[in-house]
């Protein structure tokens, strides 16, 4: 239960400045101990999870096409247009700009709740 709260804050506030010691304090755990259990629970760490989620929303706004790769990666919640090109690149399997250049009509008449499952990104191990 407390580890949901704490991904919940993830998937909500994922544009926010988040860390793992302020996570763990909505979970009411140590920072180790919540670190840990994250893991256990969702198969990834907190990071990575936070991660997907933002590059899972970056993907959506690149698909509309009116924002620049650098407005995306700051809306999003990253600071480092470097390191969320390389997140991205390595979660989708192409870069920001070229995934931003493609065309997504295809995908416009689905639901955007089965576009999301479509699209999330899936870390390869």
């Amino acid at each position: 239960m407390r580890l949901r709260r704490a991904r919940d804050v993830m998937d909500r506030d994922y544009a926010l400045p988040l860390d793992v010691p302020a996570l763990a304090g909505v979970a009411l755990m140590s920072t180790g101990h919540f670190a840990r259990s994250f893991r256990a629970a969702f198969g990834e760490t907190p990071y990575s999870y936070l991660m997907t989620r933002r590059v899972e929303r970056a993907k959506a706004l690149l698909r509309r096409g009116d924002l620049s790769v650098t407005d995306v990666c700051f809306a999003v919640g990253c600071t480092s247009l470097g390191s969320f090109s390389s997140r991205f690149t390595e979660l989708v399997g192409e870069t920001p700009s070229s995934y931003r250049a493609r065309r997504h009509e295809d995908g416009a008449a689905i639901p955007a709740c089965v576009a999301k499952v479509r699209t999330r990104p899936v870390r390869k191990s």
